[in-house]
């Protein structure tokens, strides 16, 4: 069986998908709650989607770490 042919949306969809869950796993918390506070933030689209091309050559830790360090720095910002 033939799987879909790859696209740069479905790239960029699952890149989010594992840098939401490897930052979740990393904060101990459940991702729809970590995903909740980015969409708060604006940083699915804002952080994630926007610097893809760069983001996507690194490591997952290495985004996960990004990605909770600008959260936490926008939410402190915020508060």
């Amino acid at each position: 069986m033939e799987g879909k042919a790859r696209t740069h949306d479905s790239d960029v969809m699952q890149f989010c998908v594992i840098a939401i869950e490897t930052a979740a796993r990393k904060m101990g918390i459940p991702s729809e709650e970590l995903t909740n506070r980015l969409e708060a933030q604006g940083l699915i689209e804002g952080r994630l989607f926007q610097f893809y091309d760069t983001l996507h050559t690194q490591s997952a830790d290495y985004v996960a770490d990004d990605i909770i360090e600008t959260l936490n720095n926008y939410e402190n910002d915020h508060e």
